[in-house]
Formats: C-alpha cells, sequence, structure tokens
C-alpha cells in the first residue's frame, strides 16, 4: 500500500496526515502557522513529514494552500491570510524532505477530496463551495481539477451580485460572499435583533452583550430564535442564488457545499435548496440539474485531496 503525507495549511493552523491510496487518514500533527514567516512554515511541514515518516513509508507529500497559487503548481503567488507572496513551496519543501511534492489550492484540494471520496463521489463535473469567513470554490471537469489559465478559478465568493453594493475586502463591491457567508450571517442576525429586540431574546441571552457569533447564531436558531432563523434563511437565499449562477456558468452533476456554516445541516441548506429550485424553475432549466449536497469530509478534506493528487501525480 502507497502512503502519502497531506498538509493543509491555512491562516491559523497546519494540518499534516498520513493518507493512504483509498484516501483514509491513519495519524495527523496539528501546528499553528507561523503567520508572515513561510520558511517557518516550510519547517514545520518538514519536522511533520520526518514525524510521520517513522510510522509509514512515505513516498510524496501533497500540500493544500490558502493562496493563488501559479499554473505550474509550484509557487505560491499570493496568501493574503498567510502574508505570503511569491513562495516557491514545492522546491523549498522538495529540498527539505527529498520527497516528491504537489502543491495546490486549499479549495481545489478539498473539491478534489469531496469528488473522490466525499459528496461528489460519482460525479463526472463537480462544482465545491466552501461558505465561512467568504466563500471560496473549486472545480473538478471531467475527472480532473480544473485551475484555469493561471491557476485562479473558482474565486466564486467575488463573483458581483448586487451592482454597487456592499464593499468587499477584494476592492470590489456586491461581492456574492457579502451576502451569502458567514460573516454575512452574523451581519443579518445583528441587523434583525437590532431592529426587532423583542425576536431576539435567545440571540440576546447567548450573546450578554458580546459580539455575536456564528455558533451564537446557530445555537438561537436551532431554539427558534426569529434573529437567527432571519440570518440562515438569508444567507440560504443567497447561497441558493448564487448556485443557481454556477450551473448557468459551468453545467456540473453535482455541487459540494462546504465549510463551517454548513454543519448547521437543515438550518442553511433547506433555504439554499428551495432558493436554487425555485430559481432554475423560473429560468425554464431543463431537468436533469446538478444535485446540491452538503460536503462530507469536513475540516480533513484538504489534506486528503491535496495528499490524493500527490498520489495521482507520483503514479
Amino acid at each position: 500500500m502507497s502512503f502519502t503525507v497531506g498538509v493543509d495549511v491555512g491562516g491559523t493552523k497546519v494540518i499534516a496526515g498520513v493518507v493512504t491510496e483509498r484516501g483514509e487518514v491513519l495519524s495527523i500533527e496539528k501546528h499553528t502557522t507561523p503567520r508572515d514567516d513561510a520558511p517557518a512554515t516550510v519547517a514545520i511541514i518538514a519536522s511533520a513529514v520526518r514525524n510521520l515518516s517513522t510510522e509509514y513509508p512515505v513516498t510524496a507529500i501533497g500540500i493544500g494552500a490558502a493562496g493563488w497559487i501559479d499554473s505550474t503548481g509550484s509557487v505560491v503567488q499570493h496568501a493574503p491570510n498567510l502574508g505570503w507572496r511569491g513562495v516557491p513551496l514545492r522546491a523549498q519543501v522538495s529540498d527539505a524532505t527529498q520527497l516528491p511534492v504537489t502543491v495546490e489550492n486549499d479549495a481545489n484540494a478539498a473539491a478534489w477530496a469531496e469528488y473522490r471520496f466525499g459528496a461528489g463521489r460519482g460525479g463526472t463535473n463537480v462544482v465545491a463551495v466552501t461558505v465561512g469567513t467568504g466563500i471560496g470554490g473549486g472545480v473538478v471537469l471531467n475527472g480532473a481539477v480544473y485551475r484555469g489559465s493561471y491557476g485562479q478559478a473558482g474565486e466564486f465568493g467575488h463573483t458581483q451580485m448586487v451592482e454597487d453594493g456592499l464593499p468587499c475586502g477584494c476592492g470590489g463591491f456586491g461581492c456574492w460572499e457579502q451576502y451569502g457567508s458567514g460573516t454575512a450571517l452574523t451581519r443579518y442576525a445583528r441587523e434583525y435583533a437590532t431592529a426587532y429586540p423583542d425576536d431576539a431574546e435567545v440571540l440576546g441571552t447567548l450573546s450578554d452583550d458580546a459580539e455575536i457569533t456564528g455558533p451564537m447564531v446557530a445555537r438561537a436558531a436551532a431554539r427558534g430564535d426569529k434573529a437567527a432563523l432571519h440570518a440562515f434563511a438569508e444567507v440560504g437565499r443567497w447561497i441558493g442564488v448564487g448556485l443557481a449562477d454556477v450551473v448557468s456558468s459551468w453545467d456540473p452533476d453535482h455541487i459540494v457545499v462546504g465549510g463551517g456554516v454548513v454543519e448547521t445541516g437543515a438550518l442553511l441548506m433547506e433555504p439554499i435548496a428551495a432558493t436554487y429550485a425555485r430559481i432554475l424553475a423560473e429560468r425554464g432549466r431543463p431537468q436533469p440539474v446538478a444535485t446540491v449536497a452538503a460536503a462530507q469530509l469536513g475540516n480533513m478534506a484538504g489534506l486528503r485531496g491535496a495528499a490524493d493528487l500527490a498520489q495521482s501525480a507520483a503514479r
């Protein structure tokens, strides 16, 4: 059996794990990401690989990094949450470990994992949309990761949904992630609670005048709080609107919705499905259309996908 180390490099943590050719995670290590310090991150990855290699005969490394990767899969061109620009990650990790290395955008790696082992399994063309602080995504077309001409395909969160809409961190206005993300969820809850305080008693009790967070909104919604339920309905509606546009653009057979917010289950998936179906019906979209399902692999998707891509490259 072949073993690969998959590594998920995020803005706050580095997770490395040994993965089998069937996508099973056997052993993991977690470390805090040293922000703005690429050499220190490379050292952490190399150390984790060495530690994990004492238990399993590792033959390759796959890295999913939160940033834009060049079209050759060699250089992290820009990773805002890591503070990186122009980091030759593949060469640096390969030199440090003497193993072949595959580098992929973390959202692409997660999309590949869902295509191979999760909610997109059995599909041919799969779009994965990740809902967290913002909205990210990855695309698998005809059984291969689609990276675009310059390695930056799948940046769905910065599709403009509202002309002259809310300002976005990217410098634009009206981007999808300003309306259908975890950040939007807390904003909707806060605005509704301010306008209708009598409908936000549970949320008010949970927050106790502190900053409203996503988990607070989820707990309040589960207890029937109207402000929290409104927030989930709005976020779900906007995600459904965007997914209908994804179908028009990409015509996939599966759409997988992942990220921390999706772990709330029906609270979010029901308004997503209802809006998605309504808009496609209004547009006269003929059947069949892509199925929409919640991601199945959780926070191990990026690691598993990166490892599997490295397995494929090593064959």
